[in-house]
């Protein structure tokens, strides 16, 4: 469980950078409601990752939650965002996942 509970809040982590992204190019109230759906994701995505340290090693729980994260805003900026996809990014997010793999195949 706590695993499952260690992506959701990767993935919660994704949430709050994507509307990090968002809010810096909106205004007004559009620009507000990106903020708070910062401010929900921030908070979920700590909470998750503190309860998942309560019994995983926070080593191994911290390097997770920071890959999906990282993993994840990069995907969200590829699709979303129109970034680069070239070889050696794409590459560079496999050996990532590669390593996150490893990690939890590691871990008891």
């Amino acid at each position: 469980m706590n695993w499952v509970l260690l992506i959701i809040g990767g993935l919660f982590e994704v949430g709050f950078t994507t509307c990090l992204g968002k809010a810096k190019a909106s205004a007004g109230n559009t620009a507000m409601l990106w903020w708070g759906g910062f401010a929900v994701c921030l908070f979920l995505s700590m909470y998750l990752l503190y309860r998942a340290s309560l019994s995983l090693p926070i080593g191994t729980a911290y390097a997770v939650w920071t890959g999906i994260g990282a993993i994840g805003t990069a995907m969200v900026g590829i699709l979303l965002f129109k970034e680069p996809a070239d070889f050696w990014r794409v590459f560079f997010l496999f050996t990532l996942i590669a390593s996150i793999a490893g990690l939890k195949l590691v871990s008891r």
